[in-house]
């Protein structure tokens, strides 16, 4: 028998140098023109296709290569554009593309949020007022593109009908069924006109399917397929599920479609229990995703044959196709270039290009071991054992007391009540006091700063003058601004995971380990690989000297423990949350060492909490437990009038408003304002007696609002919230932005307070 099938569900879109992200900021800042960014991008693009063909891959997926985003690509494929932006009609050009992904000077971009439970951010579509039209058929024109520029038989790859309809806003329930009916011809024509082309299969992806969905919309989702099928009858489609196993099992696998994907990596276990008690059609393809998709690890080999042959002893090898769990998006593109890492941590790693080295070599060994294969499961077992054993691992006293916070939850010794009359006397702040989020623009003179420093052409004292300066500068600046609480600006921090993680014992640092979080937004998460332990303070020398330079408060900046999870590789030979439990314990003793300098206004900042909720509901109250207990155990032991700040964004809150209130910080900041204020539907339904600020301005745009329009957010916000304990501020940390558009907006931010000040003293006299 020869191998099984070997096949891509994705790619990095980044480029191994981020040559696509280079690409499109050169294009916004006006560098490059409209031509050259095409022909970059297409560079970046069969590049990423030709290392799939290299490394032995069979079923190429194309159409995952995007300009932005995926999601905001099914949009414009169907001239889907909110009316601010005065779209016309034909092809989304590049300027609306970027203006809805990035809004543009008076018109607000469309909202971002989290892909599912992963740190990718999707462009929500906007249906409301739309008319959708098949204006640009993107999966058809990546399929010519492979086919004659590579020769390469391409499986395009398109966001489901059903996803993309739940992802979306606009639309009222009741008017579900209508949208179907609207979009459902739209994908017909797609998928006709692929067929058309010659294309055999067709990746169709309906990740919605992992969550919980109801039996009327299992109906919904069957009357689709069958729609679809027939308007097709020769294209193979590939119904592609992942990050979870599938609700309804029984229904999924019997839709009328040539193949299921299912994820038997997360939630594998109770897939892999389904598929056995279950069955699975006769005459159906079996998309088996077998290699983690979202994880940095080298697979067990051995673990991972097993799992093939349980697969095997259900579905015939000519039914089964070897695959990743998802798309490689949200790892990095190749581990080679890791070579100052620690040997057994480097041994240990796969990439996206390692994992389909990995799904390449599966699809052969499954059938039959050669000399070849024999050797590389030897290595595989040899590179996996080095870590276990690794001396990082082994921190006793560490795991000791992780376990002792998984029976004992954390609290602290007062009550938000009382705590609040405490701190209203000593800090004294005005009604509406405003801040911000933490950072401030990290500009081209700071990260050539920083590049001198770690390339040890600056010597520390050189760089730590330079910090100084920065800090010096912006605490100035608060001040002329009439800012209430400061930040110190986080100049000398890369990004808010790996800053810490540097300081930090049980973490890693890869060299060119990007992944996109939103935009042309990079990211290198740390590797979280053996046991995390505090060694010295962090963040107390920045903080007290900013502190030294005001008389009013300086908040210490720390990032909060789901979040250094969330947002890092972690190690897959612990569960979560002791890993998240061991960060705690650490970043308590920083929280103490920040209190000791005098600094006693401390943020502690968990914008991934909502992120990692698992997509079954039932499993949401285990996670949110422990998520809760890990942030509180930071602050347990803090004085009274210590005043605990948490900072969350870009995520839908109205099933956790309780988590959030049992989190028991002192004042809570919260995205709003690129959700149109929509959160602010969450506070009408249930009450928050604790101190709130609703961000009042998106900073991932570079538009500055008007003060008329925050000072509607915040009137709107105070018809809901207590004004005594409301706060304004900027959604998230100023890092990305430019320091005119940051004093600009800040600006207006602090009048529109002022504003609202004036008003509500009026009001009230």
């Amino acid at each position: 028998m020869n191998a099984l099938t070997s096949s891509s569900l994705g790619y990095p879109r980044i480029g191994a140098g981020r040559e696509w992200k280079k690409a499109l900021e050169s294009f916004w800042a006006g560098k490059i023109g409209e031509e050259e960014l095409t022909d970059r991008l297409a560079e970046v693009r069969l590049g990423n296709l030709r290392i799939q063909r290299e490394k032995g891959i069979e079923l190429i997926a194309v159409n995952d290569f995007s300009g932005y985003d995926h999601v905001l690509d099914t949009s414009a494929m169907f001239g889907i554009v909110p009316e601010r932006f005065q779209y016309e009609g034909g092809e989304v050009s590049p300027g609306t593309y970027y203006a809805m992904a990035r809004g543009e000077e008076g018109e607000a971009a469309c909202e971002m949020t989290k892909w599912f439970n992963t740190n990718y951010h999707y462009i929500v579509p906007e249906l409301q007022g739309a008319k959708p039209k098949l204006v640009e058929n993107k999966p058809l024109k990546a399929y010519r593109e492979a086919k004659e520029t590579l020769g390469i038989q391409g499986k395009p790859v398109l966001l489901g009908l059903f996803t993309f309809l739940k992802l979306s806003k606009g639309y009222a329930e009741t008017e579900t069924d209508a949208w179907i009916d609207r979009l459902l011809p739209l994908y017909g024509q797609v998928l006709r006109e692929l067929e058309k082309e010659g294309a055999e299969w067709v990746q169709v992806d309906e990740p919605v399917l992992s969550t919980n969905v109801s039996a009327e919309d299992m109906n919904r989702i069957e009357a689709i397929y069958k729609t679809l099928t027939e308007a097709a009858p020769g294209l193979k489609i590939m119904l592609q599920t992942y990050f979870e196993s599938v609700e309804h099992y029984d229904r999924v696998v019997k839709l009328p479609v040539s193949g299921i994907g299912l994820d038997f990596v997360h939630g594998g276990e109770k897939t892999l229990k389904l598929l056995k008690s279950g069955g699975f059609p006769e005459g159906k393809i079996l998309g088996a995703g077998i290699v983690d998709g979202r994880n940095i690890w080298r697979s067990d080999l051995k673990e991972k044959l097993d799992t093939i042959r349980d697969i095997l002893a259900v579905v015939p090898g000519e039914r089964v196709i070897v695959q990743t769990s998802c798309s490689l998006l949200h790892v990095p593109v190749s581990a080679v270039h890791e070579d100052k890492l620690d040997p057994v941590l480097r041994d240990a790693l796969a990439f996206a290009d390692e994992k389909l080295e990995e799904i390449v070599l599966l699809s052969k060994a499954a059938v039959s071991q050669t000399a070849e294969t024999a050797e590389a499961l030897q290595r595989n077992e040899k590179a996996l054992a080095a870590l276990r054993s690794s001396e990082a691992r082994g921190n006793k006293a560490v795991q000791a007391a992780a376990l002792q916070l998984q029976k004992v939850p954390a609290a602290r010794g007062e009550g938000f009540g009382e705590r609040r009359a405490l701190q209203r006397e000593k800090w004294k702040l005005p009604f509406l006091p405003t801040t911000t989020i933490g950072s401030f623009p990290q500009t081209a003179e700071v990260r050539q700063a920083r590049s001198k420093w770690r390339k040890a052409e600056w010597t520390d004292e050189q760089y730590k003058g330079f910090i100084r300066s920065e800090i010096d500068k912006w605490i100035k600046l608060q001040e002329e601004l009439d800012l209430d609480v400061l930040v110190h600006g986080e100049f000398e921090r890369t990004d808010m995971v790996e800053f810490f993680g540097e300081k930090l014992d049980g973490f890693a640092f890869t060299r060119n380990g990007w992944v996109q979080s939103y935009g042309s937004r990079c990211v290198k998460p740390p590797v979280i690989y053996g046991d995390v332990a505090f060694t010295q303070p962090m963040t107390v020398e920045e903080t007290v000297y900013a502190q030294s330079l005001t008389t009013r408060p300086v908040k210490g900046m720390l990032t909060g423990p789901v979040t250094i999870l969330n947002w890092s590789f972690v190690r897959d030979d612990l569960s979560r949350d002791v890993v998240a439990y061991q960060i705690s314990l650490a970043l308590e003793k920083e929280v103490q060492a920040l209190e000791e300098a005098g600094i006693e206004m401390i943020q502690i900042d968990e914008p991934a909490v909502r992120e990692g909720l698992p997509l079954k509901k039932d499993e949401h109250g285990a996670y949110l437990d422990w998520a809760v207990n890990a942030f509180r155990s930071t602050t347990a032991n803090v004085r009274a009038t210590t005043q605990i700040h948490t900072h969350m964004c870009y995520c839908e809150f109205h099933d956790m408003i309780g988590s959030i209130r049992d989190m028991d910080a002192d004042v809570i900041s919260i995205e709003t304002s690129r959700s149109h204020g929509e959160l602010i539907e969450s506070f009408e339904q249930h009450t928050y007696e604790k101190g709130i600020g609703l961000g009042v301005y998106d900073i991932h745009s570079p538009r500055v609002p008007s003060v008329e329009e925050m000072v509607s957010m915040i009137e709107r916000a105070l018809r809901v919230l207590d004004p005594q304990l409301f706060w304004i501020n900027p959604d998230c940390g100023l890092k990305t932005r430019g320091s005119e558009e940051t004093v600009a907006a800040l600006r207006n931010m602090i009048a529109a307070a002022k504003q609202c000040r004036e008003t509500m003293a009026v009001s009230q006299a």
